[in-house]
């Protein structure tokens, strides 16, 4: 993400801030920054009628800069394109003041977001974005007999690029010819695909995960296929392919891959994988430690106010689900709070499968320094909130 301008009152915290996507991931983030209320500025293009002196009537498609206050923002996470629907509040030539329109954010194209309040959150999610640090340096590749997913793991989503189903014959005795044309035919698919999808400028390591043998046969044909057609895109980076074991071909078992030590060397430093490191950690506490971990609202509330909390864990989906402004900022409030006690805040985004699983279990959790007395007195469900 690039940041053109930043202009934040810091008395009151309004302002605005001009920015520039540049990736599919800083989509992502922009959609977290969004929220209904806010003023969105940007280039689009509108269908206008104009009369000749004639009399006849023509329409055609202007280019022009709205902006509006926001009313329903709908991000298509396959496509990563943003499409903002809201009010007109300045004057404008061919768009009457109130009247609807809907913003495409489109990458490499200017806009400018103006909120009443930036609160830390927003703040810490532009530094992020704009960090350049923050790539897609890991790829995977997770597949089972028949069935594969290439995909992108970011610092803030994981993208799923390609679903590879190809039917696979069973073998039968004395006649294994269909079935090795099946598995030809998916492995050279999956092939095609790594190629398409995987940028090896910016790719540090590749993970070829499956259950059983599936990947190894995959990783052998794929550089024999290598050495005849000479692909050297294949060939010079085959020393960042590594193969692992995963439950299944589905990309929920990509942190089952990201975890394996062998991985895990390698890609240290993502996000994602802190992320596993912590949710596991969480995990643990809770079968070998029960006192040490909590989650649902309540009892995150009454171990931070104890400042208890030593690693709190919250999904970008439930600040971003929080249209009410009183409870965006109690949340945000808490998040400061935590930090301030000295603990740890891990936005977990729900693009990644950790975020979905935090999903699970309410939205929010949190790792304790110590016991918090009576947590365990209301075991209300926080659904009934």
């Amino acid at each position: 993400m690039k940041l053109v301008h930043k202009h934040i009152d810091y008395h009151d915290g309004s302002g605005r801030v001009s920015l520039i996507a540049e990736n599919g991931e800083d989509m992502w983030h922009t959609y977290n920054l969004l929220q209904v209320g806010d003023r969105l500025r940007s280039t689009t293009f509108r269908k206008v009628q104009q009369e000749s002196t004639t009399g006849s009537v023509s329409a055609q498609r202007v280019r022009t800069t709205l902006t509006i206050e926001i009313e329903t923002i709908d991000f298509d996470s396959q496509a990563c394109t943003l499409h903002v629907k809201g009010r007109n509040v300045e004057k404008n030539k061919f768009v009457n003041m109130g009247a609807y329109h809907t913003l495409d954010l489109e990458l490499n194209r200017k806009f400018v977001l103006e909120k009443k309040y930036w609160d830390s959150v927003h703040l810490d999610r532009i530094q992020l974005a704009c960090d350049p640090s923050q790539t897609a340096d890991v790829a995977a590749v997770v597949m089972q007999e028949g069935l594969a997913h290439v995909c992108l793991v970011m610092s803030s989503m994981t993208l799923i690029k390609a679903k590879i189903e190809v039917p696979i014959p069973r073998k039968r005795r004395g006649h294994t010819d269909q079935h090795d044309k099946g598995v030809k035919r998916f492995y050279d698919q999956i092939t095609q695909a790594v190629i398409r999808h995987i940028n090896f400028d910016v790719v540090k390591v590749v993970i070829l995960a499956s259950p059983g043998f599936v990947k190894d046969g995959f990783h052998t044909y794929m550089f024999s296929e290598a050495v005849k057609t000479q692909n050297r895109t294949l060939l010079d980076n085959k020393g960042r392919f590594v193969c692992v074991h995963s439950d299944t071909g589905f990309s929920h078992s990509l942190n089952d891959a990201l975890t394996d030590k062998l991985v895990a060397s390698r890609v240290a430093d993502t996000k994602a994988v802190e992320e596993i490191r912590c949710l596991e950690d969480f995990h643990q506490k809770l079968m070998n430690d029960p006192d040490r971990a909590c989650y649902g609202m309540k009892h995150v509330i009454k171990a931070n106010d104890d400042e208890a909390i030593e690693i709190l864990m919250i999904t970008d989906g439930l600040l971003r689900g929080s249209h009410d402004i009183q409870q965006r900022k109690f949340l945000v409030s808490m998040i400061d709070s935590v930090k301030d006690s000295g603990g740890t805040v891990k936005i977990f985004s729900s693009m990644h499968t950790t975020g979905e699983q935090l999903s699970q279990m309410t939205g929010i959790a949190a790792i304790l320094r110590f016991p918090v007395p009576h947590l365990d007195d209301d075991d209300s469900s926080d659904d009934d909130d």
